[in-house]
C-alpha cells in the first residue's frame, strides 16, 4: 500500500532555526488498516500526513505506493489516490453550493456540465447515501452547505471522502472543532464506513481513548519520530495509564502538562 523507507523532513536545512519535524521514519500501512496516531504537540504527526500526501518532499529518504516510487510526486498526483479531511468542517466542501451539487461534484468529478447529472434517478442515489448519516440531510438536499452544522458539513465530507474511493484516507483530527455529541457521531460513522467500505485509512487525534478503541493499529510519536508501533491484541490490551507509562519507558519524560494527549473525553 504505502511505505516510508527512512524518511526525514527538515525545515531551515543549514540555518540556525534548522527543525528535523521527521527523523528517519520507516512506516509500512498495510492495505485494510486503520492507524490511529498519537503524540503531543510538535511530535511529527501533521508533518507525516503531509509527506504522505506530498505536500512536503522528504528531504531524505523514499515513499512507495503499491511498489511504486512516488518521492517526488507532487500533491495534486498523490491527490488522485489520497484523500484527506482536515480539523475545519468547512474544507471539505463547497458552501456556496447545494448538498445536491456537491454530490455531484463526488459523483462525477470533472464533468463540464454539473447540471446534466442532476436526474430522478441520480437524486434517488444521492438519497441513499444521506441516509446512512441519520441526520436528515436527505431532506435538504436543495439547500446550500453554508447553512449547515460543522458537524453535518464533516459528516458529509466524510461521507464523500468515502464515495470517492480514495486508496488511502487521511483523517487530520477531524473531529477536534467539533461539539462533543457531534464529534461522537462522526467517530461512530467513521469507524462505521472504514468496516463496511474495507477502507484504508489513518487518523490523528488528542484522544487517547479514542485512539486505543477505534482502528486495528496504534503509532506515538514523539521528536519527530514513531517511538511505538503497536498492532491487534496488544493494542486491544492498552489502556490509556498503559500508554502513559510506555512513554515514560521510551522517553523518560513525562506528559503531565500536556492536556491534549491526556485529553480521554
Amino acid at each position: 500500500m504505502i511505505e516510508l523507507k527512512n524518511v526525514s523532513i527538515v525545515f531551515g536545512q543549514g540555518t540556525v532555526n534548522e527543525n528535523k519535524a521527521l527523523n528517519n521514519i520507516d512506516l509500512k500501512v498495510k492495505e485494510g488498516d486503520f492507524i490511529t496516531i498519537i503524540g503531543s504537540n510538535g511530535a511529527g504527526k501533521s508533518t507525516l500526513f503531509n509527506t504522505i500526501a506530498g505536500t512536503y518532499l522528504p528531504s531524505e529518504g523514499q515513499i512507495f505506493a503499491n511498489d511504486k516510487n512516488v518521492t517526488r510526486d507532487p500533491e495534486y498526483k498523490r491527490a488522485k489516490y489520497i484523500g484527506r479531511i482536515f480539523q475545519n468542517p468547512l474544507l471539505g466542501t463547497a458552501g456556496n453550493m447545494s448538498l445536491e451539487d456537491n454530490m455531484a461534484i463526488t459523483h462525477k468529478k470533472g464533468m463540464k456540465w454539473l447540471r446534466r447529472s442532476l436526474n430522478a434517478k441520480s437524486r434517488e442515489i444521492f438519497r441513499q447515501e444521506l441516509v446512512q448519516l441519520r441526520m436528515g440531510l436527505e431532506h435538504r438536499m436543495k439547500e446550500n452547505l453554508v447553512m449547515f452544522s460543522g458537524g453535518q458539513r464533516q459528516a458529509l465530507t466524510l461521507l464523500m471522502m468515502v464515495l470517492s474511493k480514495p486508496a488511502l484516507i487521511l483523517l487530520d483530527e477531524h473531529t477536534a472543532a467539533l461539539d462533543p455529541r457531534a464529534a461522537e457521531i462522526v467517530l461512530e460513522l467513521t469507524d462505521k464506513f472504514i468496516n463496511e467500505y474495507n477502507l484504508t485509512a489513518m487518523m490523528i487525534t488528542h484522544n487517547m481513548s479514542h485512539a486505543i478503541e477505534f482502528g486495528n493499529r496504534l503509532l506515538m510519536m514523539d521528536g519527530g519520530e514513531i517511538i511505538f508501533d503497536v498492532e491487534g491484541e496488544a493494542k486491544k490490551a492498552l489502556t490509556v495509564e498503559k500508554l502513559i507509562q510506555k512513554f515514560h519507558e521510551l522517553r523518560h519524560k513525562s506528559f503531565e502538562n500536556d492536556r491534549t494527549l491526556l485529553a480521554e473525553d
